[in-house]
């Protein structure tokens, strides 16, 4: 189901950065206004001083009266200036009778800044005194109009100036969102198109610049590791098939031979139990391959006590061909950090076969080296050809003389799968009479002192 637009990842950021560029440009108008109303008050009231003062200095004292020799401008609207002597008034502008009574209430209070309300008047009223005397008060108004004008002004032009700010961030803002999320817009573009198992497709070419490229780069290596995963799923499933297949055709084909002749029953019977076998050693192989790749704290195994079973697994294939298998190890306590069962199905396929393959023993040497433990098997048979060392792992390759050989080649495979998910290794080695496979398993720590129940295969 496709999901609203508004709850995408480009509308989100778009409205968080709106959100707050609008947040940021309200509280600058705000500050703005306020820092400039605050200024324009404090020159009102300066300018109130100024004029006080000067207006001072023409007042005059003659006989302990206070002279005011020359009237107020009466002409000019925001400059009115009130002088009383007590509560008779002196001199006083045309103004309002309302600014006239603000006026005469402030000769009590003096000095005094006080507003007329309503009359968009400021006054300033200070007392007249001579010799600690004094002799009446002088009050000076200014209107607060063209200062109120000013702020209104200011407060129109900051408001359009924070729009357009906005509107200026929000179309940015979506530019750069949309430049900076186009890649995803792509990937995700690119990994619609990608069938469920078009894994060889990839997002970026070349090497990450910057986070998205670095996300980009992240997803083609997981990619990566899910195309090798998927690739060895693959391959350990055609193993397990034709492991499993050959055996069951044996079976029926021994079933099918036997219809209706009693004399075959007792071989019938042998070939299907052999083949039983083989297939049941199949399935442990698969079972155990995934409890080694499942993850778990892995238990410590007696390395000789494995060798020796492992041995005893070919001893019936050795018997037959008149061979000896020998093992040897230069400490009696090696132990290895996997499971007993996985380090069998690991080890039993690589004496199997050496002893395929060898002319008179096999040798199953175990030593340590690097906290790891190492099983050398050796054989002196004719040795595999170095130019398939390790062509020798990959199913339905076998090897023999020079090379050579016959068999479905399934049994490294599986055993070099198994090793690497206990953490370990198989490895063909040069050897001068013979072949010789190591398998290294990581050894367990010294101080561990727990033994892992081993059971014997069925």
């Amino acid at each position: 189901m496709k999901r609203p637009r508004f709850t995408g990842l480009r509308t989100r950021l778009l409205l968080s950065t709106l959100a707050g560029s609008l947040l940021a440009v309200c509280v600058l108008v705000a500050a703005f206004n306020l820092v400039l109303d605050a200024r324009l008050r404090s020159e009102v009231d300066n300018l109130l001083r100024d004029r006080a003062s000067a207006q001072l200095r023409t007042v005059s004292v003659l006989d302990g009266q206070l002279k005011v020799p020359e009237a107020p401008d009466r002409a000019t609207p925001d400059t009115q200036t009130w002088i009383f002597a007590g509560r008779r008034t002196l001199e006083q502008p045309a103004s309002a009778p309302a600014n006239q009574q603000a006026a005469l209430a402030l000769v009590a209070s003096a000095p005094r800044l006080v507003t007329v309300g309503g009359a968009d008047l400021r006054l300033y009223a200070v007392p007249i005194v001579q010799s600690s005397r004094r002799l009446g008060t002088l009050v000076v108004g200014a209107s607060l109009r063209p200062y109120d004008s000013s702020a209104h002004t200011a407060l129109i032009g900051s408001v359009i100036l924070g729009v357009l700010t906005v509107l200026g961030i929000a179309l940015a803002s979506a530019w750069v969102i949309r430049r900076a999320l186009a890649p995803v817009a792509r990937m995700t573009a690119s990994a619609a198109e990608w069938g469920e198992h078009d894994l060889s497709r990839r997002f970026l070419a070349g090497e990450p610049h910057d986070e998205l490229s670095e996300l980009a780069a992240t997803f083609d290596r997981l990619l990566d590791r899910s195309s090798q995963s998927l690739k060895r799923e693959q391959r350990f499933t055609a193993e397990i098939s034709h492991e499993l297949r050959t055996p069951l055709a044996k079976i029926l084909a021994e079933a099918e031979l036997a219809a209706g002749k009693p004399e075959r029953y007792g071989r019938a019977l042998e070939s299907i139990r052999a083949s039983a076998e083989s297939l049941g050693r199949s399935l442990e192989v698969l079972l155990a391959t995934a409890r080694a790749e499942t993850p778990a704290t892995p238990r410590s195994t007696d390395a000789h006590t494995v060798a020796e079973h492992a041995a005893q697994g070919a001893n019936s294939a050795a018997t037959e061909r008149g061979l000896t298998v020998q093992v040897t190890s230069a400490s009696s306590a090696v132990r290895v950090a996997a499971e007993a069962d996985l380090l069998e199905r690991a080890l039993a396929p690589i004496v199997e076969n050496a002893v395929r393959f060898a002319r008179n023993r096999v040798d199953i040497a175990i030593r340590t080296e690097a906290n790891q433990v190492i099983f050398e098997v050796r054989d002196d048979g004719p040795g595999v050809n170095s130019a398939i060392r390790e062509q020798i792992f990959e199913p339905g390759v076998s090897h023999g003389a020079n090379g050579g050989g016959s068999g479905a080649g399934l049994g490294l495979p599986l055993a070099r799968r198994l090793a690497r998910a206990a953490g370990g290794e198989i490895r063909c080695m040069p050897a001068v009479l013979g072949a010789s496979f190591a398998l290294s398993l990581p050894m367990a720590e010294a101080k561990e002192t727990a033994v892992s129940a081993y059971t014997q295969p069925r």
